[in-house]
């Protein structure tokens, strides 16, 4: 008998899993409470659509869900971000995957906490170990680049993952989605040593990571939160955006 995959275990579809495996395993791994939860509705017919979740702990990671399934669009997608606390050089994590159609797609991520084209260091401890399983993805047959504006690319790391897939490839992700979290909880129980990144201060980390969100949640950056608009009304969407700015941060 084969090895049951993580969706057919739980039930849910095969985007819903890779992203909700990930928030489900960085929950019970450190202790997170559910801190908000709404169910989205279509501003078609006011039809529950999918989740908007916050999980976390005083003074620790927050973690933000959305998930929104459309079957009339054949739209099946799913986001997480697992924010570090604002004054944190830990990197944050995220991956979000999208069944449209009969196509997958996924982005998986580490975020970097300071300027990256100045602290070597920092890159080697953090996203050196993540190289292999970055480069094997390359060896995946049916996975095509996701078209990424360069800014978007330029917000996040060079390690970043954004593909199209059809199905055999995109269940073939999953290894690297759980080297990707495996690296990321690590750093987060051990932290980064501060000789790694010295001469930067706690505020100055807060600073960036505020403008680094506010960035990469802008509606001018990524046009995807135009689809949210159409489909969650204009409001609600900038209510998940101020979620993602805000989660860690103390605000």
């Amino acid at each position: 008998m084969s090895e049951q995959t993580g969706s057919e275990q739980t039930g849910r579809s095969a985007s819903a899993a890779l992203c909700l495996d990930s928030v489900d395993a960085i929950v019970a791994a450190l202790e997170l409470e559910q801190i908000e939860h709404r169910v989205l509705e279509s501003t078609i017919d006011g039809a529950p659509v999918g989740a908007h979740s916050v999980y976390g702990v005083s003074g620790g990671v927050h973690v933000v869900y959305v998930g929104m399934t459309v079957e009339q669009f054949g739209l099946d997608s799913h986001m997480m971000f697992a924010f570090t606390p604002a004054e944190s050089a830990v990197p944050h994590f995220t991956v979000d995957s999208v069944m449209a159609g009969p196509h997958y797609a996924f982005h998986l991520d580490l975020i970097p906490r300071v300027d990256p084209g100045a602290n070597l260091a920092y890159l080697d401890h953090c996203f050196g170990p993540l190289t292999e399983s970055h480069d094997s993805v390359a060896e995946i047959e049916g996975l095509t680049p996701a078209h990424l504006a360069p800014r978007q690319w330029q917000l996040m790391s060079a390690w970043m993952l954004a593909h199209r897939a059809d199905e055999v490839a995109f269940a073939a992700v999953r290894p690297t989605v759980d080297s990707y979290r495996n690296h990321w909880m690590a750093l987060v129980a051990a932290g980064v040593p501060e000789d790694i990144y010295s001469g930067i201060s706690p505020d100055q980390l807060a600073a960036r990571d505020a403008a680094n969100r506010a960035a990469i949640f802008s509606p001018e950056v990524d046009p995807v939160w135009a689809r949210v608009d159409q489909l969650l009304g204009a409001d609600v969407s900038a209510e998940i955006q101020s979620s993602l700015k805000s989660a860690a941060r103390g605000a």
